[in-house]
């Protein structure tokens, strides 16, 4: 139940507290909470029958001499200063390598995995690899070794005061003997008491050592749920529009925040961009890289919130918006989209996980996006594994991949589909089949946002805007682009003459 509270939270927070290095710190800690918790159940089980021996023991020497009580406490105060210094030392350390054990795991993994592995043996990054899990290995063994002679000098100090306190206590016993006080056979029953209740706090105070430690990480785990819950997606919210007619940017400014605290200066991703998005129709985004292009449909799909200015669907702000609501009219095809390790099938119909799984509304999705070659070419068809890691696992080209995850946009069936270099991993002809589908999408009436370094391929776009650093810098059709002779006209030139250009004459030599 801790384990899936953890998932729950860390699923529903927003997108920038993911990519929080420190928040994402908090989840590497908080990880550990919910195993501890099961612990602490044994742990406290553990604590509760100690204290029975406990209490039994000091009822006896209560009952033989009161002086004895205290001294059997003081006999196990410095071992128990030293087993939460030690706790409280191997909490801290963890904490402050914590990142460092993750990089350390992900660099063995990266020896294993199949992805790496032609690229390992090619290059020979082997032994590179080697070398820095060595190192990071080492520097972890480092800080084992402090840990061990810190806590070795306190495991000396504690025991030189439990045995001075001991001296004392049995001291005092023999005092009690040699001063009449206690008969002989009472000292007997005594030194016994003494032994055992010393014992019982013994494993008492270890036992509440250890329940405090993990309590520790149960701590973390609580942290998260306050933090995921001040970072969580909003619920509820105003409702949009049923058949918006744009969506238009208003002087919209964000920027990535610094992994520096200290940074005063941000350069913006997005700078006072003004720009309208008319609705049913193919509306392409164009520029070079890092201007901004792909930030901006971040925005459009309420994964990042302005850090000025307003998102407009008909005169509703997207920041008051319900963004429950406003993610279901989203369907988005990534540069980078998740290809899950589970069938063909799971891969089209997680676009809308919450429909009923139909075979209706699979097939009609694969067509949408020209992949029934790619479910034909599979040995189990849509039941094909997708992940060649385990047993029975296939894997799927570049190409097959970006098909079925258009599939998966088309499966979502989103009133706005964002498109991000679809065609990256396609070659010329199945680019022609993608881009004639996206048409398609746009002739039914589908909104297509297109992100796209070809030029050539938004020739049929309604609407182009250019960004260039953050800033739109022009908009158009693409005639009226080419026309005027701007930043759109530059970049098409620059890509024609590539295929245009004669290669140089090589003379006879």
């Amino acid at each position: 139940v801790a384990t899936e509270m953890y998932l729950e939270r860390a699923a529903v927070v927003e997108l920038a507290a993911i990519e929080d290095h420190a928040f994402h710190k908090l989840l590497d800690t908080a990880q550990y909470g919910a195993s501890s918790a099961r612990r602490m159940i044994m742990y406290g089980t553990r604590v509760v029958n100690a204290m029975i021996s406990l209490i039994t023991a000091a009822g006896v020497l209560t009952v033989l001499h009161p002086a004895l009580l205290p001294l059997l406490i003081t006999m196990t105060i410095p071992s128990a200063w030293g087993a939460l210094t030690n706790a409280r030392r191997r909490y801290e350390s963890f904490h402050t390598w914590v990142q460092h054990a993750r990089a350390g795991h992900l660099i063995s993994a990266l020896l294993t995995e199949p992805e790496a592995a032609p690229e390992i043996r090619v290059h020979g990054v082997g032994p590179f690899l080697l070398r820095h899990y060595r190192a990071m290995s080492e520097t972890a063994e480092e800080e084992q070794a402090r840990l061990a002679r810190l806590a070795a000098r306190t495991g000396l100090i504690a025991a030189a005061w439990t045995g001075l306190a001991t001296v004392a206590t049995y001291a005092t016993l023999g005092g009690l003997l040699l001063s009449g006080a206690m008969a002989l056979s009472v000292a007997g029953t005594a030194v016994i008491a003494i032994r055992s209740g010393s014992t019982s706090l013994n494993t008492l105070v270890l036992e509440i050592n250890t329940l405090h430690e993990e309590a520790l990480f149960v701590g973390d785990l609580e942290r998260l749920y306050v933090e995921a819950a001040e970072r969580a997606i909003p619920v509820g919210g105003d409702p949009l529009p049923d058949d918006p007619r744009e969506i238009r940017f208003e002087n919209v400014t964000f920027a990535y925040p610094s992994d520096h605290p200290g940074d005063a200066v941000r350069r913006p991703a997005l700078d006072d961009v003004t720009l309208t998005l008319p609705l049913g129709r193919i509306v392409a985004l164009v520029g070079e890289n890092g201007s901004g292009k792909t930030t901006l449909v971040k925005l459009l799909a309420g994964l990042y919130q302005p850090d000025r200015g307003r998102i407009l669907w008909d005169g509703v702000d997207a920041a008051r918006a319900d963004r429950q609501r406003l993610a279901e009219r989203i369907a988005m095809v990534a540069q980078d989209f998740k290809r899950w390790p589970f069938t063909a099938k799971v891969n089209v119909a997680v676009g809308r996980s919450s429909a009923p799984l139909t075979d209706e509304r699979l097939a009609a999705s694969v067509t949408e996006a020209g992949a029934e070659e790619v479910v034909e070419d599979l040995p189990r068809g849509l039941d094909t594994l997708l992940a060649r890691n385990f047993s029975g696992g296939h894997e799927l080209s570049g190409g097959q991949w970006q098909r079925l995850g258009i599939a998966r946009a088309a499966y979502r069936r989103g009133h706005i589909l964002i498109v991000d270099e679809p065609t990256a991993a396609l070659d010329a002809r199945a680019e022609l089949e993608v881009f004639e589908k996206i048409r398609a999408l746009a002739g039914n009436g589908q909104t297509v946002v297109l992100i796209t370094h070809r030029l050539a391929s938004v020739r049929h776009a309604d609407l182009v805007h250019v960004l260039d650093q953050g800033r739109v810098v022009e908009s158009g059709t693409p005639d009226e682009l080419l026309a005027n002779g701007g930043v759109y006209a530059e970049l098409y030139a620059l890509q024609a003459n590539q295929f245009t250009a004669k290669p140089p004459v090589r003379k006879a030599g």
